[in-house]
């Protein structure tokens, strides 16, 4: 009998060795099944780095994605803070927009999400922007009373409201700072699933299609052949590779065949078809005042300076009310909830996992101090993440950090130099409007990429994922369409209310995020199982290869992460690649988020959503 009961004690420690074994297995296909398509799909993932000349010119084509979206903010904001059209202010407050977006997208790049993600002017912003100028004290003379005006006058009465705007972004977006550094913002990454990211990132591309509509209606004949040549460049020449003399000092001059329709799509199309522009307009095939002329802009080039470096404060100090500060929380907080879903979209197009709590926590909190920057150099506007160029790494399948951190620094130059950046004020709107059509589709079926971890023949997940989209749409275009529609007695809840419902992305992450987390559902059909199975830096495997790879993660702050994980207090900065949720949580002496009542050492990205990987 004794024989026998170790008989079976060993057969059973055997079946329980296999069954651990075929786990692991199962796990590490998934996970695999997971990164494979990315891998063979980019040409540079996030952290590859590519030929420095190659990083400029993608670098470049960054630029001129964000530079469109950039300047119409200035040009939209400029005649509510009662600026002339002839004025050449309008190129300076360009200049210092363009300037300061380069330097918190270097900051996010380096030290922030860490993803190739461009920072710019948000239309956010303009809304409660526009709610401060008309109050009574704020809006602008009659014509003729500003026609009697010297210039010196008109300068202090533009000056006056661009101050008072300034301090509005920087007061208010030290609460974007806050939530980020104390990390509010992951405390609610635990309940975020494919079901709350995939409508709200669908509805950053639908959500832009009046911006890319109007911009193409201007003239669809130049626009349509934008559209195909993106098209034709990155889908059906994706293959064939361009022949390119290049010289070695050892080898002297050769041919290298390069893939320049995969990498510069973006950027051959526009330059194609404003040559095209530049010579209908000299012909005189155009006629005048038609929106694809290249001359249409052509004063502010003339008009700008060579040199002009932006400086802080230029304006004058900024001035603080509390109407304004609180109608711009507003702004902060939509541009915040969007660059959360933006993070999650650039993180699946670059080829990397989904970011980290306290990747999420530090990319919110160096937003914020990038709006806080924007408005004391005096943009009249904060920055966000920029969807158009996240739709560009899903083009040209070049996800590298380094790309991006060209291209800020050539924002930077460009800021400084005036004249050169004004130069790319005259690409014709027709032209843009014809790269946002393809860029905003893009980022639309990356949002729906994500719903192939959900059990899509589940009536309860087709219930979420439909009403969040189709009934964000409808709140947004009825509070458009009915503008005073909130009227509680109190403006600045009115400016708030306003704002959040009438932006479409806030709305179907709300409901994406309230809908799956109460409807009862298992973690398969949410998705959950597989979401998870992406490696994670707060889940530590007993391999080595695992180790390695958390040593070298793609969200960790470089150079001094290997210091910070030794540092017994940084396991308590939300902020910190060395966050333990595991210990801030629950108050152990773990530092290295084991606690005793975690089954097995797992840590608390699991336990936290309940969710348990595949068995078989």
């Amino acid at each position: 009998m004794a024989s026998n009961g170790q008989t079976n004690l060993a057969l059973n420690l055997d079946e329980g060795t296999e069954m651990d074994q075929q786990k692991e297995e199962n796990q590490m296909d998934v996970t695999e099944s997971i990164r494979q398509p990315h891998q063979h799909a980019l040409l540079y993932s996030v952290d590859d780095v590519p030929p420095w000349h190659l990083s400029c010119l993608l670098g470049f084509q960054h630029y001129l994605m964000m530079f469109g979206g950039t300047i119409s903010v200035p040009f939209i904001l400029t005649p509510a803070l009662c600026i002339e059209e002839n004025d050449p202010v309008r190129s300076a407050i360009v200049s210092t927009i363009i300037f300061v977006s380069g330097i918190i997208t270097l900051l996010q790049c380096t030290i922030g999400i860490r993803l190739p993600i461009v920072q710019g002017g948000t239309f956010a912003f303009l809304v409660p922007t526009f709610a401060i100028l008309n109050l009574p004290e704020w809006s602008c003379p009659a014509p003729e009373v500003m026609a009697n005006m010297t210039y010196e006058d008109k300068t202090e009465l533009w000056q006056l409201r661009m101050r008072e705007v300034q301090g509005a972004i920087v007061v208010a977006s030290v609460f974007q700072l806050a939530i980020g550094v104390f990390g509010i913002v992951g405390l609610i990454l635990r309940f975020i699933t494919p079901l709350t990211i995939a409508p709200a990132i669908v509805m950053v591309g639908l959500s832009l299609f009046g911006a890319a509509g109007n911009m193409a209606g201007k003239h669809w004949g130049i626009s349509a052949l934008t559209i195909i040549l993106v098209i034709v460049f990155s889908q059906y020449l994706k293959h064939v590779q361009c022949p390119l003399p290049t010289y070695r000092k050892e080898h002297g001059w050769s041919i290298k065949k390069l893939d320049i329709f995969t990498l510069l799509p973006v950027l051959l199309s526009i330059v194609l078809v404003w040559t095209l522009c530049a010579i209908l307009t000299a012909s005189g095939a155009l006629q005048l005042g038609s929106p694809a002329r290249t001359d249409n802009k052509i004063n502010i080039l003339l008009e700008a300076p060579w040199f002009r470096f932006p400086y802080p404060c230029q304006w004058g100090l900024p001035t603080v009310s509390v109407a304004a500060v609180f109608g711009m929380l507003a702004g902060v907080l939509a541009s915040a909830i969007e660059s959360i879903g933006d993070y999650y979209a650039c993180a699946r197009l670059a080829g990397a996992r989904p970011p980290p709590v306290h990747a999420m926590n530090r990319g919110i909190a160096i937003e914020g101090l990038g709006c806080i920057l924007a408005g004391i150099w005096g943009s009249g506007n904060g920055t966000t993440s920029y969807s158009e160029n996240i739709g560009a790494i899903g083009v040209t399948k070049v996800g590298s950090r380094r790309v991006i951190q060209a291209a800020a620094l050539m924002m930077m130059v460009f800021g400084v130099l005036s004249k050169f950046g004004a130069l790319f004020i005259t690409i014709p709107e027709p032209i843009i409007g014809g790269i946002f059509c393809v860029l905003f589709g893009m980022i639309a079926a990356t949002g729906l990429a994500n719903l192939q971890f959900i059990d899509l023949n589940s009536s309860r997940n087709l219930l979420v994922l439909g009403f969040s989209i189709f009934f964000s749409l409808v709140l947004s275009q009825w509070m458009k369409a009915h503008p005073g529609a909130i009227d509680s007695g109190s403006q600045i809840f009115d400016q708030i209310a306003t704002v959040l419902m009438s932006t479409s992305m806030f709305t179907a992450g709300v409901l994406g995020f309230f809908l799956d987390n109460t409807i009862p559902g298992t973690d398969e059909e949410r998705g959950l199982t597989k979401w998870l199975a992406h490696p994670d830096p707060n889940i530590e495997n007993s391999n080595e290869e695992s180790e390695r790879e958390l040593t070298q993660c793609t969200y960790d702050i470089p150079v001094i992460t290997p210091w910070l994980k030794s540092q017994k207090w940084a396991a308590y900065l939300p902020f910190l690649p060395s966050y333990q949720p595991d210990v801030w949580n629950r108050k152990t002496r773990s530092w290295r988020g084991k606690s005793k009542d975690t089954p097995n050492g797992k840590t608390a990205a699991f336990q936290m959503s309940s969710v348990q990987l595949p068995t078989a």
